[in-house]
């Protein structure tokens, strides 16, 4: 399991319109990686929602923001263009990135087992370093913990 003040495990895969983005390009800013369970359920389209409203706080705070999902690319670009959504989705459809980060975990709902994503946040330094991690994120106000921590880096 990852930990704070560890190096993130690079990756690169693919955002909605099909092209390879890789982590290790963002280095030398703060860089927000949230893993989601799955595109257009009320709780990930909430926050994909206030990362989009305050895209100019981040922009102006050099921040770069990273969603992450099994789901796949068509997926994303329909749920990029239902809400209007201005935050780079990504597609691990083979699950390892989210494996690689220790959030693709079995869950119990109901009684029945399965896998799935566990809502998880990274913060990262400019060197790409885990400053911070929001574990079983609970959706209201967590965007805004998020960015006030990176707006400390």
């Amino acid at each position: 399991m990852l930990d704070i003040a560890q190096k993130a495990p690079d990756f690169t895969l693919p955002d909605a319109t099909g092209s390879d983005i890789r982590l290790s390009s963002f280095l030398g800013g703060p860089v927000v990686i949230y893993f989601y369970p799955k595109d257009d359920t009320p709780g990930c389209t909430r926050q994909a929602i206030e990362f989009t409203d305050r895209a100019a706080e981040i922009a102006q705070n050099g921040i770069t923001v990273l969603g992450i999902s099994k789901d796949s690319i068509s997926k994303h670009t329909k749920f990029i263009a239902k809400h209007d959504l201005h935050v780079a989705l990504l597609s691990d459809e083979n699950a390892q990135t989210c494996e690689d980060y220790g959030v693709w975990v079995e869950k119990n709902m109901y009684g029945r087992k399965f896998w799935g994503i566990e809502r998880t946040t990274f913060l990262l330094d400019a060197d790409g370093k885990i400053s911070h991690i929001w574990r079983k994120v609970k959706v209201p106000d967590h965007v805004d913990a998020v960015l006030t921590k990176a707006a400390e880096l």
